[in-house]
């Protein structure tokens, strides 16, 4: 069997126990070490690979900037990494971990160096493959947690306010219509002081699941504060934002809420408003909570909407 190893033979226990990939590439790209970790993750055996070009094998690495890095190392004899950030992966292989609805391929950070012989020369390449699919899993949660309320699954006010402002000037920026909806669950306070916490919680967590059903994906959903929702509605007009609020407001009147042995029904007061050419992310927010506040001293259970004042229109 072809090989680098010549009488570093003393070495191969290490080679093919190591928790990385270990792949040796001659100057055609065809491979002469393939350790058992490729062998156990690729499928590819050893018997089967070494001795052929690693692209009759894995072809994408003709198409992206694997053979631009390989050439350089050859060429320069510097040592590269291919980076998971930027790349995802180099050799495509299954997800090993109970992650692969998030990530179907292994993650992976891999690094490139040369090899030389007694006369100093590169006469072979290697790369090695590190599985860093937990990180990138545990990174994408920590990610998620900063901007996710813990409680409701709905966005929380600091990532919510961020993307308002982007919605603000996008909406400015490309002459498209932005509305938001802001929310408030109806003498929630009876509901902690008479049912306590965890009631509470239910309905909290409750009616963000309606409102998510409710309102589109490209619609963005936060807890604002409390029992306060505020909804960024990107490229809808008032009128439609109004016909929105109406059919949350009757979908969760409708819905029957039943936590442990109590059973109720739960309304919600929407104030409604759309972006106008001076709004700033204080000045829209503060329409709506004002639209909100009108529905609340008005009864509760119903939307109100708040123009904009006269300069904001001229």
């Amino acid at each position: 069997m072809p090989s680098f190893w010549g009488p570093m033979n003393d070495y191969r226990q290490i080679f093919d126990t190591i928790n990385l990939g270990l792949v040796v590439l001659d100057r055609n790209l065809s491979v002469t070490s393939w350790n058992r970790w490729m062998e156990l993750h690729s499928g590819i055996s050893a018997r089967n690979i070494i001795g052929q070009k690693i692209t009759e094998f894995f072809p994408t690495l003709a198409e992206g900037s694997f053979l631009r890095i390989a050439k350089s190392v050859f060429a320069f004899g510097n040592y590269a990494s291919y980076s998971q950030k930027l790349h995802k992966y180099l050799f495509p292989m299954k997800n090993p971990h109970g992650s692969a609805v998030l990530f179907p391929q292994m993650q992976q950070n891999c690094t490139f160096g040369p090899l030389r012989n007694d006369n100093n020369e590169i006469f072979s390449i290697y790369i090695t493959v590190q599985d860093v699919t937990d990180f990138v899993v545990y990174e994408q949660k920590l990610v998620q947690m900063a901007k996710v309320d813990g409680l409701t699954g709905v966005f929380n006010r600091r990532y919510l306010d961020t993307r308002l402002q982007e919605e603000l000037e996008r909406s400015r920026r490309h002459g498209n219509p932005l509305s938001i909806m802001m929310l408030d669950i109806d003498h929630f306070k009876d509901i902690n002081d008479t049912q306590g916490h965890i009631c509470g919680d239910y309905t909290l967590r409750k009616i963000s699941e309606l409102l998510l059903n409710l309102v589109r994906t490209s619609d963005i959903l936060g807890r604002y504060g409390g029992e306060e929702f505020c909804c960024v509605l990107p490229e809808t007009s008032f009128e439609q934002a109004i016909v929105l609020a109406e059919r949350c407001r009757e979908q969760i009147a409708a819905d029957q809420f039943s936590c442990t042995d109590y059973q109720t029904r739960v309304t919600i007061s929407i104030g409604v408003t759309d972006l106008h050419r001076n709004d700033t992310l204080d000045s829209i927010i503060k329409r709506a909570d004002d639209a909100l506040y009108q529905a609340k001293r008005a009864g509760r259970n119903r939307v109100c909407s708040s123009p904009a004042p006269p300069e904001y229109t001229a």
